[in-house]
């Protein structure tokens, strides 16, 4: 354990600014994929022949290797986080607008109705309506857009300083210490675990509405049409 929180002086941090910087260039991404896809699902919804060609364009995206878009972005954003963060929001893409587009068509159409009876606008029935209904769903794509994106977060290391607890690996080999490769790992899959933990209570507390036993069933158990066979 002799110099695992012992940090090179050329990162220019400390082991909790790294962890810092590493929640913020992982969580700042999703926000910024979370804003950009509600309302792209919500057209989704309504247009729904736009949903395969989004879908498909996500998908192709998220298939691009994230050195692919630094190289791409380096010209113009440099080595500054921004360019860590853009790749990664448009790889939650690929999850959240899925997550939205399917909690948002769950919501019964018996619901919908009674809101436009009552006088809801489609903005207003999106926002109070549709999207509380769709809180389990959202926070499911939520879940692996997150842990994904506090994972990919250490690719920036290719960059420069700009990987977060990610340089530690880059650290390891270069000082010969696998000491700091180890706190790199472990570092990363707590966070991920916590942040993880952290929407799994969010999602708990935005859904008093749900029977605990509904909540438990859908952690342990599969619906029938979700079993391969």
């Amino acid at each position: 354990m002799n110099g695992f929180f012992d940090i090179p002086s050329d990162l220019q941090n400390t082991y909790t600014g790294l962890i810092v910087l590493h929640l913020r260039e992982a969580l700042l991404p999703v926000l910024a994929g979370l804003v950009l896809a509600l309302p792209l699902a919500q057209l989704c919804v309504r247009l729904r022949w736009l949903y395969p060609p989004v879908l498909g364009l996500t998908t192709v995206l998220y298939a691009v290797p994230s050195l692919a878009f630094f190289v791409v972005l380096i010209d113009y954003t440099g080595q500054t986080e921004l360019t860590v963060m853009i790749p990664l929001a448009v790889y939650s893409l690929v999850v959240l607008v899925p997550a939205l587009v399917d909690g948002v068509r769950s919501v019964p159409e018996e619901t919908l109705a009674a809101a436009t009876a009552m006088g809801f606008g489609p903005l207003r029935r999106y926002v109070q309506v549709q999207l509380p209904i769709a809180v389990p769903a959202i926070m499911a794509g939520l879940r692996v857009a997150v842990v994904s994106s506090i994972s990919l977060v250490s690719v920036g290391a290719l960059i420069g300083n700009q990987g977060a607890l990610g340089n530690l690996l880059a650290a390891a080999q270069k000082y010969d210490r696998p000491e700091l490769a180890v706190n790199s790992v472990l570092t990363t899959a707590v966070l991920a675990i916590a942040c993880d933990a952290v929407l799994v209570g969010l999602r708990v507390l935005l859904t008093p509405w749900m029977p605990r036993g509904a909540r438990a069933r859908t952690r342990r158990k599969p619906r029938p049409e979700q079993v391969t066979g």
